[in-house]
């Protein structure tokens, strides 16, 4: 199974999206996501997360937290298991990322954005500072949500 992390870095209530329209074989083509992306090898979720926010922002991180652990399921791709983070604090200047186009948007927005349907899920927990959680969602060939599960639970 794919190891990756996410993270959505908060500033002035905006989340720093990233708009993946540059790499058109790209499963995540047009969706807009948090900053992160694959372990390398003898890799930490850590390790990861700090360098792959590094590598797609130019920002070092200074103040993060590990909210959960999120499996995805899928007919069409491979399976993969996210490390999600989100971040208060971070130091440098923006740059531009190789993979789309990132932009601060206010965090009441987000969800009117085009985002993965489980996404939606697991950002309304992070706003109300729900508890650590694992969430699974499971996607069809078609990419639809098929179903969710948090903590053990069907939710939908």
């Amino acid at each position: 199974m794919k190891k990756t992390t996410l993270c959505y870095i908060r500033r002035d209530g905006c989340y720093l999206m990233l708009h993946r329209v540059k790499k058109e074989k790209d499963l995540n083509h047009d969706k807009w996501i948090g900053v992160g992306g694959k372990f390398e090898p003898n890799e930490t979720a850590e390790d990861c997360l700090l360098r792959e926010v590094r590598e797609e922002t130019g920002l070092r991180l200074t103040d993060y937290a590990l909210r959960g652990i999120v499996t995805f399921l899928s007919d069409r791709w491979d399976d993969e298991e996210m490390y999600l983070y989100t971040a208060d604090g971070f130091e440098g200047a923006l740059a531009d990322c190789d993979e789309g186009t990132l932009e601060w948007v206010p965090i009441p927005k987000v969800t009117e954005l085009a985002l993965w349907e489980g996404d939606k899920l697991f950002l309304s927990l992070l706003e109300t500072d729900a508890p650590f959680f694992r969430m699974t969602l499971s996607y069809d060939k078609e990419d639809r949500l098929k179903f969710a599960e948090l903590d053990g639970k069907v939710i939908r």
